[in-house]
């Protein structure tokens, strides 16, 4: 089997210098450890994050629990044929100790043209230590799929995951970073796209300590569609990164990129990096990506930097944006001037502001999951409130 993992398209596509995006290597030598002071780690917390950067780390994977339907395969496999299904190498030290250190690779595969009417559901938790793991997914031509990741436990996780989605298919894949409060999360995640494929992914981040992602996402061939949406809850103390790349390395394409947060209590720090790019051959494409950030109380911090690089004039449309803010004041005057109790209308507003990204998953056990994590949360903000007055 070839080692060449580079997309089909990669001979029409020019190299990208750029700060933004890191050479892809499995060379571990050539992801030395991070400062802090990169472009791609100034926003990290290096010191919480620094299990996950050293060299040596042990190769124990979660405890999984699996739903597989008939039809699909889940197997082990060899270390080597993981990186050759890979849709690309690693890009930071994370992944790359990710796969160095697993002790083997996971392979879910869905066979061509196969309709999966359940949702594929895999539960991974952490008992504790460090745990490396690569998992490769790979979507035959014409299936049809959901895939739900759900992440639990304790522990210290080094993720390396790539997704490939044949001409055609209709896939959703939704992962669920479920931890308890002093897991640790970082890795990379990396999606291409076929011919006239449809995917869409939901990333929801709601516990753990640190959680840090790299979401690649590119495209196989012409037709290719993706609608990314992503909700995340960040407390006091925590720290969720996101870091959002789509490469539209092909003509007619098209993405839609929605991710919403809300941060409450002193230290909270979420951090949303958004980059659409566009290249010379990608002619005809759609594209849009937006983040938009409730700030609940005080102390709070939210960093969104959304970047949107077009190297062709050729497009159908292209576009982006950032929001942080507080409570719309407006908003809440108007639910109080109806008898709403102020508590009430809050909880109003800041459901009002995620059930529009959740309503999409179209997985109504998973729904119904993300919304009463964010009751909760509320239920949190509403006694901070409370004791200050």
């Amino acid at each position: 089997m070839s080692t060449d993992t580079t997309p089909a398209v990669a001979g029409a596509i020019e190299t990208v210098a750029s700060h933004l995006h890191p050479n892809p290597s499995w060379d571990l030598s050539d992801h030395p450890e991070p400062t802090g002071r990169e472009e791609i780690w100034r926003f990290t917390p290096m010191k919480r994050i620094a299990p996950l950067l050293r060299a040596k780390l042990t190769s124990d994977n979660l405890d999984w629990q699996t739903s597989i339907p008939e039809g699909v395969t889940l197997s082990s496999i060899s270390k080597e044929e993981a990186r050759e299904l890979a849709v690309e190498a690693p890009l930071d030290r994370v992944s790359a100790l990710a796969a160095e250190n697993a002790a083997y690779g996971v392979r879910l595969d869905i066979p061509a043209e196969l309709e999966v009417a359940e949702p594929i559901q895999l539960t991974g938790t952490g008992v504790g230590g460090v745990v490396s793991e690569h998992t490769v997914i790979t979507v035959g031509a014409f299936a049809k799929a959901t895939i739900i990741l759900h992440y639990l436990g304790e522990g210290t996780f080094a993720e390396k995951t790539d997704i490939r989605v044949g001409d055609g298919a209709q896939v959703s894949i939704v992962t669920l970073q479920d931890w308890a409060d002093k897991a640790v999360h970082g890795g990379q995640r990396s999606v291409l796209v076929g011919r006239d494929a449809s995917v869409k992914m939901v990333t929801a981040s709601l516990g753990g300590d640190v959680i840090r992602l790299q979401e690649d996402v590119r495209y196989a061939g012409p037709g290719g569609e993706l609608n990314q949406y992503g909700v995340y809850f960040v407390d006091a103390g925590q720290h969720i990164q996101h870091r959002i790349f789509v490469d539209h390395n092909a003509p007619r394409t098209k993405s839609n990129v929605d991710y919403r947060g809300a941060l409450q209590g002193q230290g909270a720090h979420s951090v949303w990096i958004g980059d659409v790019l566009i290249r010379k051959v990608a002619e005809e494409i759609e594209t849009y990506e937006a983040n938009k950030n409730l700030v609940l109380t005080e102390g709070a911090k939210a960093d969104s930097v959304p970047n949107l690089e077009i190297e062709t004039g050729e497009i159908a449309g292209a576009g982006h944006s950032s929001t942080t803010g507080r409570f719309d004041d407006n908003q809440l005057f108007y639910l109080m001037s109806r008898g709403i109790p102020e508590a009430e209308a809050r909880r109003l507003v800041v459901h009002g502001f995620f059930v529009d990204i959740v309503r999409r998953i179209g997985v109504e056990a998973v729904e119904e999951r993300l919304m009463q994590a964010v009751e909760k949360e509320l239920a949190v903000v509403t006694q901070t409130l409370e004791a200050e007055k």
